[in-house]
């Protein structure tokens, strides 16, 4: 990774901006070096925001994204995984709580993780379904290849759905996608599955089927059974035993269990060939948040290694932290613009800066001495693009 990278993901980046390109682009630098900014319009005092502020309420209003080549070209920079390794995706989906905005069009009612004990853990406001590629080690070090909003008259596992789709052909191996328990969905599973292998973990309450064993077809009038045994997460009665099992240790040295159950399948999708696996931690707490056993769905076009189960789906948590670095840090949340449309574009701005300093993480520069490139390095307005 050198600077002539950086430069040309910038140049591109640029020429995916449509209308308001110079200000936005502006904003986006503005953003990028200006770590103390408080609110957007403070941003306009950056040097690198070569206008007035009026600028910035203009381009967000009336600017324009080409929204596929966009991410296109995140695509085409994000970070290639090592050599033997395999480029692991997340998807997730968060918040962008808007209560009071009651002109805002499109808002829903949105659940409120991670509250204490209530009545009703309830807000209103937009949702947006990002898909980004997650680090080896757990940290918010992500990096964004599709950031989009949820309409209300979508689920996150149907966006999700899309957006895994679109971005395939940008891909050059067969990544493995991680998701959380909204996605164990039979659309998503059967749409997904072509291009991907998925590692999806379940609510403790999910059911699966067997496969229908031939006595059990022939039992009785009536059309042949289309499922076998029933196959329930919580319920032990129902499990039988495993066909594959490891038993080791994690990261800590505490024991870990990991038993996987094949050839199950959803009660709608029976062509659906699944692996379920559970994993039970010693050293759990047992709260919500950290359960003693816990559930996960595999679709894969081979079987998955035990030994690699846990290690994979603990990368997921990044994209935690990559959500709670771009509302804290690059002030995601802060704008109150009224329209869907503007915040869209707010959104790939956020993105941008997200996913450059990711890319300038990987440069060094020499300033009396080599410094990591990080925020608040002076050469970002030498990388400015020419207004033109």
């Amino acid at each position: 990774m050198n600077l002539n990278t950086l430069k040309e993901f910038r140049h591109e980046i640029y020429d995916c901006f449509e209308y308001a390109s110079d200000a936005l682009f502006n904003l986006a630098d503005a953003l990028m070096t200006e770590s103390q900014a408080q609110s957007v319009l403070e941003l306009t005092l950056s040097p690198n925001f070569e206008r007035k502020w009026p600028s910035l309420y203009e381009a967000l209003q009336m600017g324009q994204v080409n929204q596929t080549r966009f991410e296109q070209t995140m695509v085409r920079y994000a970070p290639h995984p090592f050599d033997g390794e395999r480029l692991v995706l997340a998807v997730d989906a968060t918040n962008i709580e808007r209560p009071f905005s009651t002109t805002s069009a499109d808002r829903g009612w949105l659940y409120k993780h991670n509250l204490p004990n209530c009545d009703k853990p309830v807000t209103v406001g937009w949702q947006f379904s990002t898909v980004v590629v997650v680090p080896a080690q757990t940290s918010s070090h992500t990096y964004i290849v599709s950031n989009r909003r949820i309409k209300t008259s979508q689920t996150p596992a149907e966006v999700a759905s899309q957006q895994l789709s679109e971005l395939r052909p940008y891909f050059a191996e067969r990544p493995l996608n991680l998701g959380d328990r909204y996605y164990p969905t039979k659309a998503f599973i059967q749409n997904s599955s072509k291009d991907y292998d998925l590692l999806l973990r379940l609510k403790s309450n999910r059911v699966f089927y067997r496969k229908v064993v031939r006595d059990e077809q022939k039992r009785g009038r009536g059309a042949p059974a289309k499922h076998g045994a029933r196959f329930q997460c919580n319920d032990p009665n129902t499990h039988g035993l495993p066909q594959r099992v490891w038993v080791g240790t994690d990261e800590n040295g505490h024991k870990l269990v990991v038993s996987a159950w094949t050839e199950l399948h959803l009660r709608e999708a029976p062509e659906l060939a699944l692996s379920i696996i559970r994993i039970q931690r010693e050293a759990a707490s047992g709260k919500t948040h950290d359960p003693l056993e816990s559930w996960y769905v595999w679709s894969g076009q081979t079987e998955l290694d035990l030994t690699q189960v846990w290690s994979y789906y603990k990368r997921r948590y990044s994209i935690e932290h990559g959500y709670r670095f771009d509302k804290q840090d690059l002030l995601w949340e802060k704008p109150r613009l009224r329209y869907p449309s503007q915040f869209e574009l707010w959104t790939a701005i956020v993105s941008l800066v997200h996913d450059e300093l990711q890319i300038a993480q990987g440069c060094r520069i020499r300033e009396g001495k080599e410094k990591d490139s990080g925020i608040k390095m002076p050469f970002w307005v030498s990388l400015r693009r020419p207004i033109l």
